[in-house]
């Protein structure tokens, strides 16, 4: 990377620095949205404090975040995901993803997300296979098509199943960013020009430290 390169990413580090900044030290409203009785991830919530989690929990997005499908419909991590997950993995940042998929693929978060994996992996020509063993439990799809993301509900699920941490979501749209925003979360647009491709790991721990 020559001199000028460099200086460039320098200011755009600390323009974001000083946008994100007060955000972190400004507390968020708290919401919470108890899950189902059908073994939902939420039924759990109240089992789970901030002392058992790692603060904080940083959610995303799926298609065209993490993933990217090709036109010829083959998927692979999007540019920079593979690494930035493995980062967060290397400072102990636990992780989640809230994405729209038909609620008929299962009646749990789990039966759904195991039709999700095999929606992706059929479909993977990354020479890396994808993460899912970094999301656990952590990821969360409607439970009905009313539950389908702009709605709030899988954002309210994810808060009230993080406890007392800190919780962060990151996607391409603007408008999830917006609502994700709106009801308590750090939330970042990824893949903007002049912005790191995601939200730099230094912060994601600082909003930690804040969290306790």
């Amino acid at each position: 990377m020559d001199r000028s390169a460099s200086k460039s990413l320098v200011r755009a580090s600390l323009v974001l620095s000083a946008v994100l900044v007060p955000t972190v030290l400004c507390g968020t409203a708290s919401g919470a949205a108890p899950g189902d009785a059908r073994g939902d991830t939420g039924t759990v919530a109240a089992a789970r404090t901030s002392s058992e989690r790692g603060c904080p929990v940083v959610y995303f997005d799926l298609g065209e975040t993490l993933v990217h499908t090709a036109d010829d419909g083959s998927t692979d991590y999007q540019r920079g995901a593979a690494s930035y997950l493995r980062a967060l993995r290397a400072h102990h940042i636990e992780v989640g993803l809230i994405t729209n998929v038909p609620s008929s693929w299962g009646t749990t978060d789990a039966e759904r997300a195991a039709r999700l994996k095999e929606e992706v992996d059929a479909t993977w020509r990354g020479p890396v296979p994808f993460a899912w063993e970094d999301f656990e439990d952590r990821i969360l799809t409607p439970r009905a098509e009313t539950e389908r993301k702009p709605a709030p509900v899988l954002w309210q699920r994810a808060k009230a199943d993080s406890g007392r941490c800190r919780v962060v979501y990151q996607a391409e749209t603007a408008e999830e960013v917006t609502v994700a925003s709106s009801l308590g979360f750090v939330a970042y647009q990824v893949g903007r020009p002049h912005r790191p491709a995601f939200l730099p790991v230094g912060l994601v721990e600082l909003l930690g430290h804040r969290s306790r």
